[in-house]
């Protein structure tokens, strides 16, 4: 082959590939993905919306027991999101390790709905709230769809952060039908029954999702970040005398594209500069060969520090997670113990969070429609509100959700008849908190998600959209550590204790103007680290032009 065939062929084959990239991705695959999610967590809250009332009237568990487990198991479920963005970032890619997660789905819940049929739903119906159940003998799509849109695209950036809305949105109209029609069916004691609908929806859901393959775009794994995370920390170590060299005579290779495979470059910061010391070049570095565990890019050093500014917003979104988590548990044991008759229709304590889901879909429209362009106009800035804003308005409105579950219990304790289970109030006292709940989501989470996601290095994208799940995550577990401590600390000598087996001998309200004082506590920390906080830098690849990301006005 001559040489002007060569570069004929290749000159070819580099356009054949910049049409395929053309093709793939973009809104239509990006539907794909949310109409995926919507039924996958369906199926999700098809199991967990209405679990802690299977754990107490089928498995026989107490409030305060019921309310710890479901908080475990929701930390446990969202935990694994930190194990997901690993393999994605690292290894597997986004796409194969979201179709691996989907499949344990199914598998998880196949093996709940036949275990539930043939062991635990023991007779028939039973569960429901009068028949009591026979004693049994002692089982990360968000950044995927991200990927659709390409960053150098200006317009694909405002449709990224739309997708990021929309997604929350697909999230709850999933919701929406699993806590009203398959919570309906499982608290009059069909739980099988709403079991295997879930089941159902969530291989459709992977199926859907297996529909777009060819035609998705995919974005490389860039490496073990965990490894890189380690390369700083040595190398800045082993240079503990060395003084840290100035920002242009630091280590970084040479061209457009950093050490890090399918990663920009991103530009010094002055901040942390200790770790400056791993990018520091010495005589030693100089003269042997360079050793990735004693010289480090500048590129991987920023990544480190990334995270390391990330971590203090992160950590005060959790106290948010336990006012999020108390819908699933207290908020449940709470509408069980109030009048639910709507004529003579009996509407179940779980289908409450209706509410909750009405109030993210009106909200998520309200914001998207109204509130980004009037505060556009007001701020001149192209968001409107800033994530960290969005983020700290959504905190506010959460602790004013913990105040308005406070004043509703109390009311329900005043209108208890003695020797009676239920309180006369009426269960619609609980739609301020669902709605306070579902308006603070819109904000907080989606906010969350948009941040983590931006401001996350190009090599560890998944770990930055894991960061939502995580909070949510040692959410449940703060919440699970919390109703622990306040039991041990209340319930001593003749004293129930603030969340009693009884509803009607505790006071559940102290529980949550407590969770309301911490949060007020949290928000003010919050802001702090918020004004604190400067945002990413990235290089282009093309010709090292930097690009400074809106900043925070907060």
């Amino acid at each position: 082959m001559t040489v002007i065939e060569y570069l004929s062929a290749n000159e070819t084959e580099i356009k054949i590939n910049e049409e395929i990239i053309k093709k793939s991705g973009g809104w239509k695959f990006a539907s794909l993905l949310l109409v995926n999610q919507g039924l996958a967590t369906l199926a999700f809250f098809g199991v967990s919306v209405n679990l802690v009332l299977f754990l107490t009237r089928v498995l026989d568990q107490d409030n305060s027991d019921a309310a710890n487990n479901v908080s475990k198991w929701t930390g446990t479920v969202y935990l694994c999101s930190l194990m997901g963005a690993f393999l994605s970032d690292s290894y597997w890619g986004r796409y194969l390790t979201c179709a691996v997660f989907q499949l344990i789905l199914v598998l998880g819940l196949g093996l709940l709905s036949f275990a539930s049929w043939l062991f635990l739903i023991n007779p028939a119906d039973c569960g429901d709230g009068t028949k009591m159940c026979r004693h049994s003998s002692s089982v990360g799509v968000a950044t995927f769809g991200a990927d659709q849109f390409d960053d150098s695209n200006p317009k694909a950036a405002d449709s990224k952060a739309a997708f990021f809305c929309y997604f929350y949105f697909a999230l709850n109209v999933g919701s929406l039908f699993s806590n009203t029609i398959l919570v309906y069916y499982e608290d009059s004691g069909k739980w099988t029954l709403g079991f295997l609908v879930s089941l159902g929806c969530v291989i459709i859901a992977l199926l859907l999702y297996l529909l777009g393959t060819s035609r998705y775009k995919y974005i490389k794994p860039c490496g073990n970040p965990l490894t890189r995370v380690a390369q700083v920390f040595v190398a800045a170590y082993r240079k503990w005398n060395v003084a840290p060299a100035t920002a242009d005579a630091l280590y970084e290779v040479e061209g457009p594209e950093s050490a890090i495979k399918g990663s920009r470059k991103i530009p010094h910061c002055d901040d942390f500069k200790f770790l400056d010391k791993a990018a520091t070049i010495t005589l030693y570095d100089l003269c042997g060969r360079k050793d990735p565990w004693r010289l480090c890019t500048v590129t991987q050093v920023e990544e480190v520090k990334c995270v390391l500014k990330m971590l203090p917003i992160w950590l005060c979104t959790i106290i948010y997670s336990v006012i999020f988590t108390q819908m699933v548990s207290l908020f449940v044991e709470q509408g069980d113990v109030m009048t639910s008759k709507l004529g003579v229709f009996h509407l179940p304590a779980a289908s409450m969070s209706a509410f909750d889901i009405c109030s993210v879909l009106i909200c998520t429209g309200i914001y998207r429609q109204i509130l980004v362009p009037l505060a556009r106009r007001l701020s001149g800035s192209p968001k409107g509100l800033t994530e960290l804003q969005r983020m700290g308005i959504g905190l506010v409105m959460g602790m004013m959700a913990m105040i308005a579950a406070g004043v509703t219990e109390i009311q329900r304790l005043k209108l208890v008849r003695p020797g009676e289970k239920k309180s006369r109030l009426s269960i619609f006292w609980q739609v301020p908190q669902y709605i306070l709940v579902g308006a603070s989501e819109v904000f907080m989470y989606v906010g969350q998600l948009e941040f983590f996601n931006g401001q996350a290095p190009d090599g560890i994208k998944s770990f930055g959209s894991s960061l939502c799940m995580a909070s949510i995550s040692l959410g449940n577990y703060v919440s699970s550590l919390l109703v622990s401590m306040v039991m041990g600390t209340t319930a001593r000598d003749d004293s129930p204790g603030w969340i009693p087996a009884d509803l009607n001998q505790g006071h559940m309200d102290r529980f949550f103007f407590l969770i309301a004082a911490l949060s007020a506590l949290d928000f003010i920390i919050y802001v702090f680290c918020a004004k604190w906080y400067k945002c990413i830098n990235f290089y282009t690849n093309g010709n090292h032009k930097e690009i400074q990301l809106e900043e925070q006005q907060n």
